[in-house]
């Protein structure tokens, strides 16, 4: 069982171990006796355990002094055990007492065992540190090897603090073996995931690049992960890197796999040292003409190599040949200088469009999509229109499918637009449930985008409300009323044609709301045509009307009052309509009051009020698509291929635009949020000029210090507790400024967009937004942000995008603080950022056995944390379930004994760790009151998440 033992836990916790000498030995549990003891039942199993746990405890107790070998033997019976699902409490003294061993293999074993069980808050800490700190020093490198893995396993803030001086000076300094540079390599990378304030950049950094040139090709590779980290965050402290990289990956492609004998991999040389190098070189833009040169011949190389007969037909060959060649074409992407290698690279992926293997087929699209935005082989991917649509015809995967859909939509341009609509269009019908929403908006912006005559874009989004009406969202069909009312010459043409398709027997809602729209506003540019005369028109709404929810009701009400301005002779009918019982005391109190105002204006207003009330909407403002915003939060902009889609969508012809207000809202009380300037949520009207002086604007009239950080803003902490069950809406809003937020999270990384947006005429200049962090959130959450346009023009919006990692958990949220000029005066605002740990939760589903198992096992009081408060907001079932699940975590039916409870579970992903997390929500109704336990395995982790959530209900 020795040798067995070691390899399993070798390669859990990255030792190699020659266990055999370690674990051999009377009394340890041998393979034989383990198999036996485990085919019994669980009982039988325990009680061996226990069994051997009181013996080991007594000879750890006993009065006779233990020598180095029993230690050893029965540190590892507990680290065996351990690894067996059981618990242990004791024997830590006994392994850190194993570290100052001169025996290898004695040391060996407590340096696992501190790996596996130490916490990183034991007080043993300083005892591990100490020796840890005497074998880093010893210059034996089996020694220092295993301090250097111990460092790295047990990772905490405690080890960043003690040894993020000495690993690099060990790492560069000229007497170290290269197995131990290795070791400080990987172990620094480590220091520097976890605690990155705390990894000093000093002289050692230039002497780290050096190792790229080393003999060792392992150091090589260890080296080039510390460098590529390192140069993310600080590219011009390792600027010079680029030489040296591009020197090392020359040599390896242009070897022959005899060369590299120890490093080649399926005779493709070097294939893990070659991808790192070429991530390495995407930190940084083209180099230096005469270092490109060399570039690209490696590039060149690269891709004739791709062209070459395989010198295997083992899967381990192609795909190691793979792994370099679309690394090789992703730094070709990157770059964009030169179009020879792009379009190369372009009919590389093409030959893999039809390859056998799904995953090279999946790869090659999403490489291409990116290829697709670039001026060089944009029309070099056009060439592969027929093989892609072919695809998104015949392809088994959906997941290859969808990337079908992300290159049609980026190859798009004027001169295929209208093929590749109707093919999309075409594929709609039979699409996947899950990635119709995301067709529907590309199809949206496309018919938009690249519409020659507008009569065309009509017919195709109400062709796409037919086929896929579920899924056409609010900003669709917002965006082609106001692209109609905006156009006149296509107005009646747009009214003809939704009156013909409303005559169907079974029409979508979303069709009723564009032809209630549409008809309210321009009805009378066909009503004189006797088939669609006033009377079928207002008749034909009206018949949908009943089949129709409670928005759309309130729509067709307004092109009711609007059809009285615009049809005097179908005036008796409507107010019939409005004066039935069934409006006058509807239960919904929107229609109910919209019926009677209505009512009551059409009966005592005069013509002419009527004609001024009930006026033709006017033209929008032109502004970016908010569908565009819709498409990049359903798709997750995080990717490399929607910063590329971004860039091209910013120099294209859009039409732009707010989506316009129902019909007839000039004469509702009710201000709509299609009137919002972001898209985001409800606004008040915009002012037309600048704004009146008020305590509101935030304007510091005492400083002009551009240094000086605003206190938060007013409402500042009600806005951002509404964040934390929501990801989307206006964050802040006053006379001057209106903030709003689209994100996405996924594991520990998230993606925002913030949207700055002006709401006077006149410009902002000096527009600085900034984000502060504690020095305790900046080692436990990283962000990184775009820079946006110093001038915001009046009316106009600006974006900035932030990169989220969530390194470890944290109970502090970023302070967002924008600073402008605005007419001459300084403007100073701060705000709450909504990155709360609640973000970075992923639902967990669980049955009811499992759940209960695992909230007895999270009992102890460090792990439990619950809070009773009286409700804030009336106890609704259904909004308390939106809230948990909006939270993150996974609602749980039918768990809980009592069907009035709340459970849930997820896990909360961070870079260093994941946590479990249970929770349970008990309302009393009779006493307004809840009570909330939360459950995980950290006690901050469940301090915070109850402290968010609480404030929710």
């Amino acid at each position: 069982m020795g040798a067995c033992f070691g390899q399993c836990l070798g390669a859990s916790v990255g030792y190699s171990l020659a266990t055999r000498s370690a674990c051999d030995g009377p009394g340890v549990f041998r393979g034989r006796w383990t198999c036996r003891i485990l085919g019994k039942s669980k009982e039988a199993e325990i009680k061996r355990i226990n069994k051997e746990l009181a013996n080991i405890r007594s000879k750890f107790k006993g009065d006779k002094a233990l020598d180095g070998y029993s230690k050893k033997k029965y540190v590892c019976k507990l680290l065996f055990i351990f690894l067996l699902g059981h618990d242990i409490d004791f024997g830590h003294m006994e392994a850190v007492n194993l570290l100052s061993s001169n025996r290898y293999t004695e040391k060996q074993i407590g340096y696992l065992f501190i790996s596996v069980l130490v916490n990183s808050n034991s007080e043993l800490i300083r005892l591990i540190n100490n020796a840890v700190k005497n074998d880093l020093a010893s210059r034996n490198p089996s020694f220092m090897g295993l301090a250097l893995h111990c460092i790295a396993n047990v990772g905490s803030r405690e080890m960043a603090e003690a040894f993020a001086a000495d690993v690099p000076r060990i790492l560069v300094a000229g007497d170290t073996m290269d197995s131990v540079k290795q070791s400080a390599a990987l172990c620094l990378l480590r220091l520097y995931r976890t605690s990155p304030d705390l990894v000093p950049m000093g002289d050692w950094t230039s002497r780290v690049v050096h190792l790229l040139n080393d003999q060792h090709l392992g150091v090589v590779t260890a080296a080039t992960s510390l460098i590529t980290t390192l140069a993310q965050k600080n590219p011009e402290e390792f600027k010079t890197s680029v030489s040296l990289a591009v020197s090392r990956l020359s040599r390896i492609v242009t070897s022959a796999s005899t060369d590299l004998q120890d490093y080649t991999y399926y005779f493709v040389p070097a294939p893990w040292l070659s991808v790192k190098l070429l991530r390495l070189l995407q930190c940084y833009p083209p180099p230096d003409p005469a270092v490109r040169g060399r570039l690209t011949e490696c590039l060149e190389t690269i891709l004739n190599k791709a062209q070459e007969p395989p010198k295997s037909k083992k899967v381990q060959h192609s795909n190691a040949k793979n792994a370099v060649l679309f690394e090789a074409i992703s730094l070709i992407i990157h770059h964009d200088s030169e179009p020879n290698l792009l379009v190369r690279a372009c009919n590389q992926l093409g030959q893999f469009l039809q390859h056998r293997e799904t995953n090279l087929r999946y790869l090659a699209l999403e490489s291409m999509c990116t290829l697709a935005s670039s001026e060089f082989s944009h029309e070099a991917v056009k060439t592969h229109i027929e093989t892609v649509i072919n695809a998104l015809k015949t392809e088994r995967d959906v997941s290859v499918r969808q990337r079908a859909v992300d290159l049609l939509y980026a190859m798009c341009d004027r001169s295929n637009a209208q093929q590749i609509v109707a093919e999309m269009l075409s594929y709609l019908e039979t699409a996947d449930y899950s990635i119709r929403e995301e067709i529907v908006l590309k199809v949206a912006i496309l018919a938009e985008k690249y519409a020659v005559d507008y009569t065309w874009y009509v017919d195709t989004i109400l062709n796409l409300i037919r086929i896929a009406g579920d899924y056409v969202s609010e900003e669709v069909w917002y965006r082609v009323i106001q692209i109609v009312i905006n156009r006149d010459d296509v107005q009646g043409y747009a009214a003809k044609t939704v009156f013909e398709a409303l005559q169907a027997p079974a029409c979508h809602e979303n069709l009723v709301k564009v032809g209630g729209y549409i008809l309210g506003e321009f009805g009378n540019l066909i009503a004189g045509d006797p088939r669609s005369s006033p009377l079928i028109q207002f008749d034909l709404l009206h018949s949908k009307f009943h089949l129709c929810g409670a928005p759309t009701r309130a729509l067709l009400l307004s092109t009711y009052i609007k059809f009285v301005n615009l049809f005097p002779e179908v005036k008796t009918t409507i107010q019939d309509v409005l004066r039935s019982d069934s409006q006058l005391r509807n239960a919904d109190v929107e229609l109910q009051q919209r019926a009677v105002e209505y009512l009551r204006l059409s009966t005592v207003a005069s013509t002419d009020i009527l004609a001024t009330v009930l006026e033709e909407m006017p033209p929008f403002p032109e502004r970016e698509s908010s569908i565009l915003a819709k498409l990049k939060k359903k798709k997750g902009p995080s990717t490399v291929m929607d910063l590329e889609e971004a860039k091209r969508e910013r120099g294209s012809d859009v039409n732009g635009g707010p989506e316009p207000a129902p019909a007839g809202a000039s004469a509702a009380s009710t201000p709509s949020p299609s009137a919002d300037l972001l898209g985001l949520g409800a606004a008040p009207p915009v002012p037309a000029g600048p704004p009146p002086s008020s305590g509101g604007l935030l304007v510091d009239v005492f400083s002009d210090s551009p240094s000086a950080v605003a206190p938060l803003a007013p409402g500042s902490e009600d806005n951002f507790a509404r964040f934390v069950c929501k990801n989307n809406g206006v964050l802040f809003e006053n006379q001057l400024l209106q903030i709003g937020l689209k994100s996405e999270f996924r594991q520990n990384l998230g993606r925002m967009f913030i949207f700055y947006g002006n709401k006077t005429s006149t410009q902002f200049l000096h527009f600085t937004p900034t984000l502060i962090c504690s020095d305790d959130l900046q080692a436990s959450l990283s962000l990184q942000t775009k820079p946006v346009d110093p001038t915001v023009d009046g009316g106009a919006q600006v974006q900035q995008a932030v990169n989220i990692e969530c390194v470890s958990d944290f109970a502090e949220a970023p302070v967002l603080n924008i600073q402008f000029r605005y007419g001459g005066t300084f403007q100073n605002v701060s705000v709450k950022l909504p990155i709360t740990l609640n973000k970075f939760f992923q639902p967990t589903e669980m049955a009811s056995q499992d759940f209960f198992q695992r909230w007895k096992q999270l009992s102890s009081p460090q792990q439990e944390v619950q809070s009773i408060f009286r409700a804030k907001h009336p106890m609704d079932t259904e909004i308390t379930k939106a809230k948990i699940i909006g939270f993150g975590s996974a609602l749980l039916e039918e768990v809980d004994p009592n069907p009035a409870n709340f459970v849930g579970a997820g896990i909360i992903h961070t870079k260093t760790t994941q946590i479990g997390c249970l929770l349970r929500l008990e309302p009393n109704l009779q006493a307004q009151m809840y009570r909330l336990t939360l459950r995980t395995s950290k006690e901050s982790v469940s301090q915070r998440l109850c402290e968010l959530l609480s404030e929710q209900f």
